[in-house]
């Protein structure tokens, strides 16, 4: 079974200081047919304009993992975390009972862009925890958030794990995804998925497939490991 998610066909939302790709349904944008995949839940491609941002909400029982393309959010929430969180650098907030928080473009001349990923829970109610951290890559394929925080990775409340894919032009990686699906979200590049022709923005689910991933050019992707749940 193989899911395609065309980058131009994900929902938009525009509000002047806030311009978002929404791969699955979120806020005003709903679409049955894309409600998430396994216990991924949301991809929020978010380009926020200068000095603009999030202000003070709140969020319960979510795994929120956010990703920095370019500039840096200045992040501040209940637990009294306050922090900024330049490009490159993973950040995982687990809002379990209850946290609020804003994110806000750190800069007040340049633009921001980050993926907002949430992830559903393996135990609700835990208690509100925060990490952020900048994780070099080790080969083609690096973890980033893994259940039990394996190396220099970010821990996660769920049986699910997060990589960086990183592929140089002509350069391939196999994918086996018999027992677990997948998800591959393409950042930048250009791949082929067993036939498939992906560019910047598209993604596909993968499961009880054997797939090849080729870059057809030099290639930034993020893969899910996710559990067998809800497909």
């Amino acid at each position: 079974m193989i899911y395609l998610r065309k980058g131009q066909e994900r929902g938009q939302e525009s509000f002047g200081w806030l311009n978002s790709q929404h791969s699955f349904s979120f806020g005003y944008y709903y679409d049955p047919q894309h409600m998430g995949f396994s216990v991924l839940r949301v991809i929020n491609d978010n380009t926020v304009q200068p000095g603009a941002g999030f202000d003070t909400h709140g969020h319960r029982d979510m795994e929120i993992i956010s990703y920095v393309l370019e500039g840096a959010i200045e992040h501040k929430d209940s637990m009294g975390e306050h922090f900024v969180l330049p490009a490159g650098e993973v950040q995982r907030m687990s809002a379990g009972t209850g946290v609020t928080h804003s994110e806000f473009n750190h800069s007040n001349s340049e633009a921001l862009r980050f993926l907002q990923i949430w992830i559903q829970p393996k135990i609700k109610g835990i208690k509100p925890s925060y990490e952020q951290r900048a994780i070099a890559q080790k080969d083609k394929l690096t973890a980033l958030v893994t259940p039990t925080g394996e190396g220099d990775s970010l821990s996660i409340n769920q049986d699910a794990s997060l990589y960086r894919l990183q592929l140089g032009a002509n350069e391939s990686i196999e994918f086996n995804t018999d027992d677990r699906p997948g998800y591959l979200h393409v950042i930048e590049g250009q791949l082929e998925v067993n036939g498939l022709s992906l560019g910047a923005g598209d993604a596909v689910g993968i499961f009880q497939e054997n797939v090849t991933v080729s870059a057809t050019q030099a290639t930034l992707a993020l893969w899910f490991d996710l559990p067998n749940q809800g497909l």
